[in-house]
């Protein structure tokens, strides 16, 4: 496919510049399927491009700008219609190939990318369009592979599965892009003195959902819907509610988004409406941010009604989980694109943590802005101070510091710090624990710390992740594995679930359970295969398995991401070390090709 060029749009009349996800799409080995058969192969593909525009783009909302030949350039407001409708042009294929041979079946590539592009009346043109482009170069038959903006904007299983490809180098770039594949959705498995946390918080505000049936209902199925969601985001340390009575005061009105966030102090705002038939009900529902009056996330979601009434709603699990995701993906895209100083307390917080997570070396770089930026304003509260503590343990596990000692002696103060401003701090006090383990080797502070931190909130599901690793690398196999588990239960749609399956398999193989510990290492390298912890219990638990070929492959890739690593220097690192875990470990990898 040809680059995409700018210069016949600079100076055109009816062209804006505008935020859309880009879908391209083409067909992989078109000059040999035309060979074969020429009239068969383009007459196929023009009706099935005609079915696209018809059926799935209308379906999902999105825009048919050109054909390419033997390809699609397609347009969409937001990256779940785009990935959705990418996913269904891929099943469609599969099923149109189903009547034809084999070897005249049309394979699809597709990449995704959002960014600012020039729009014109019948084109679209920019940067993004061309890292579509290179995007659907990485894409083998029937794939689709997206960017890690793509990424930021879904939420792993419920709107597709997503499997991290690392750093990849594409042509006409010279730094490499982070790629992710995605596939169709699976089931999940089971700044002012004495700030406040509404400081830190985005606030939401959930508007009572109003009734589309003929027969009204009075809107009580609406209150209902309202009340448990409030009940449920509540949980949530990263989201700060309006009461449900200050919010039914707008439910049935047709209200401005901006005046319904003057009203209620709101940054944004979830509403819609319901029917009811055949005692199962339908939600179409919509988050919007209040400022901007832009809508961030629209879904529409079915589930019993018996179920919405007695408590038990699937429904609400689904809409908690995509409503948190959506405000995540807001709040970095955020922190990723305005000056500092403007950005609110929140927003740095939330766009740090996530940064952090990815373990790409420039974007912990910025994390480490974000939280520095933060504490620089004075805030006088605990959560930035105790997360800046969470990246210098970070940053000494994945090798990338200069002076170990140093950082744990800034990780050690971040904690004094927070727990100085707010000694029950749940949150802070897991993470002191982190700090005690992993770095200080302190175990008996870092169980009371984290007995403190379930105290304070026995929800905390980091907590009782981080309390399962202490019991692991101690070979308490049985405790560690409780623990973990529970936090997984706790955590089912976590953004940063990667961590949490990768300390689980850690637990799992402490427990002897090590087949356990390789789909959990494997589950966790899927979303990001940057994690070195994983990569260890990768390679115990499969050594362990007799798998020697595949712990000595994943042995490599650990040695790709920390050239400089030894068995020795690990030992001399680990909290494992003095226990039989660490024992084995420490064996194993030298057996797999780690230097001594």
């Amino acid at each position: 496919m040809a680059e995409l060029d700018l210069s016949e749009f600079r100076s055109h009349r009816h062209v804006a510049w505008a935020k859309r996800a880009v879908l391209l799409v083409d067909i992989v080995g078109s000059v040999r399927l035309i060979e074969q058969d020429e009239v068969g192969t383009i007459t196929h593909w023009l009706a099935f491009v005609d079915h696209v525009k018809r059926t799935i783009l209308a379906r999902h909302h999105g825009r048919f700008i050109k054909s390419l030949g033997d390809g699609m350039l397609l347009d969409f407001d937001d990256v779940r219609s785009a990935v959705s409708a990418a996913l269904a042009i891929q099943q469609e294929r599969v099923r149109a190939n189903a009547g034809r041979v084999s070897d005249r079946h049309i394979m699809l590539r597709a990449g995704v990318e959002v960014s600012d592009v020039i729009v014109g009346d019948d084109d679209i043109l920019g940067h993004g369009v061309n890292l579509a482009n290179r995007l659907m170069n990485l894409a083998g038959p029937g794939e689709i592979v997206v960017s890690q903006h793509v990424r930021d904007g879904i939420t792993a299983d419920l709107d597709a599965d997503i499997e991290d490809l690392g750093d990849c180098y594409v042509r006409g770039l010279a730094e490499p892009i982070r790629a992710y594949r995605v596939g169709p959705p699976g089931p999940r498995s089971i700044v002012a003195p004495a700030a406040s946390w509404d400081e830190l918080a985005p606030s939401i505000a959930v508007v009572p959902f109003t009734s589309r049936n003929v027969a009204a209902d009075q809107g009580v199925v609406g209150e209902i819907l309202a009340e448990e969601i409030i009940r449920r985001l509540s949980q949530s340390s990263d989201l700060k509610l309006v009461s449900r009575l200050s919010t039914t005061a707008f439910s049935g009105r047709n209200a401005r988004l901006q005046d319904i966030g003057a009203h209620l102090g709101a940054d944004y705002v979830l509403s819609g409406a319901y029917r009811t038939a055949d005692k199962r009900l339908t939600l179409d529902v919509e988050l919007a941010e209040t400022k901007a009056g832009r809508v961030l996330w629209i879904g529409n979601l079915e589930d019993s009604l018996c179920d919405i009434v007695s408590g038990e709603q699937a429904l609400v699990g689904q809409l908690i989980a995509s409503v948190g995701a959506a405000v995540t993906a807001r709040e970095v895209q955020r922190s990723r694109s305005q000056p500092l100083p403007t950005l609110k307390a929140y927003t740095l917080l939330m766009g740090a943590v996530s940064l952090m997570h990815r373990l790409s070396l420039p974007d912990f770089e910025e994390a480490h802005r974000l939280l520095q930026a933060l504490v620089d304003r004075g805030m006088r509260h605990p959560l930035p101070i105790a997360w800046l503590g969470n990246w210098h343990v970070l940053r000494v596990q994945q090798g990338w510091s200069d002076d170990p000692q140093r950082d744990t002696y800034l990780a050690s103060e971040c904690t004094k710090r927070a727990l100085d401003l707010d000694p029950d701090n749940s949150q802070a006090l897991a993470i002191n624990g982190f700090v005690h383990v992993n770095l200080l080797k302190q175990f008996d502070v870092a169980e009371e710390s984290y007995e403190h931190a379930l105290a304070a909130n026995p929800s905390n599901a980091y907590a009782w992740l981080l309390k399962g690793t202490l019991h692991a690398f101690k070979s308490e196999g049985a405790q560690a594995v409780e623990h973990t588990e529970r936090a997984l239960a706790l955590s089912p749609l976590d953004p940063h679930r990667y961590f949490y399956d990768s300390l689980a398999a850690t637990a799992a193989v402490a427990a002897g359970n090590y087949q356990r510990a390789v789909d959990l290492a494997q589950r966790s390298l899927r979303a990001n295969r940057k994690h070195t912890s994983t990569l260890r219990s990768m390679t115990v638990a499969q050594w362990q398995l007799g798998q020697v070929d595949a712990a000595r492959k994943s042995a490599q890739q650990l040695l790709k991401l920390q050239p400089t690593m030894t068995v020795s220097g690990w030992l001399k690192s680990s909290p494992a070390a003095g226990y039989q875990i660490g024992r084995t470990a420490a064996e194993v990898l030298r057996k797999a090709g780690i230097p001594e």
